[in-house]
């Protein structure tokens, strides 16, 4: 059987901070920039393969390469080195409401967002109900008005009802689970169990030691962009906690 997910040799790089601007001088003259080419690896020769219903955490510090990974994996981030293929869709709990839009009303972003992921609107509509009611009665209220005028924790709501109805295989979650209050995120758990028992493919980015050992069996150790560890999610965290805790 083939992965679902494999990355070979995966590498990006990023500018630390904007160049500056060309002169018109340096237009004239060079025709280029000449400021200097300050750039850091944000993931280097990162490789792995992940099989169908594996459920995989990803482990590391801020700024170890974790959310662009994630980034890489649903296609929003393209390589500078390397490849990552990924054989079935993607439903991408990251930046959850990214794709929807303010002025739009709260029934109208479902039905454009699910459309993008490839929903026609007869699947729309029968799934319409289960979606706004995850996201609960405050924004079933709220459905015909415009997506601007929600709480953060409205949109949210909604946007995580949309996401986990899409029949794609693999999931991708970066640091959701930790947004909302404790009966949204007792649904969202919830919601995730039964991903998982479907026989989805998970990969979580949570900086909550319960979460990843609750939903990963494996974990990836991100440190400074490269791949440092590979293995069962209680090894990689041992291995993380020794590496940034000390003796």
């Amino acid at each position: 059987m083939q992965p679902v997910i494999e990355a070979k040799g995966l590498g990006i790089e990023f500018y630390r901070s904007r160049r500056r601007q060309l002169s018109l001088r340096e237009i004239v003259f060079k025709g280029r920039n000449t400021a200097p080419r300050d750039t850091f690896w944000a993931l280097k020769d990162v490789s792995f393969t992940v099989n169908k219903g594996e459920a995989v955490g990803l482990v590391g510090g801020n700024g170890g390469g974790k959310s662009t990974l994630l980034k890489m994996i649903a296609g929003t981030l393209i390589p500078d080195e390397g490849s990552v293929k990924v054989r079935g869709g993607v439903a991408p709990l990251i930046e959850l409401t990214g794709g929807f839009l303010s002025e739009l009303s709260g029934r109208d972003n479902v039905y454009l967002a699910a459309g993008l992921h490839g929903l026609n609107n007869e699947q729309i509509d029968e799934r319409y109900d289960e979606i706004v009611d995850f996201a609960g009665p405050q924004v079933r209220s709220a459905m015909d008005q415009s997506f601007r005028h929600y709480s953060s924790g409205m949109k949210v709501r909604l946007a995580f009802g949309l996401i986990t109805t899409l029949d794609q295989p693999v999931v991708l979650v970066d640091e959701v689970l930790a947004v909302g209050d404790r009966s949204f995120r007792e649904r969202c758990y919830e919601r995730m169990e039964n991903m998982l028992a479907g026989g989805k493919t998970l990969f979580l980015v949570s900086h909550s030691e319960g979460d990843l050992k609750r939903f990963a069996d494996r974990g990836l150790y991100l440190k400074s962009g490269r791949l440092v560890g590979d293995g069962p999610i209680t090894e990689v965290l041992d291995q993380y906690r020794a590496e940034t805790e000390g003796p």
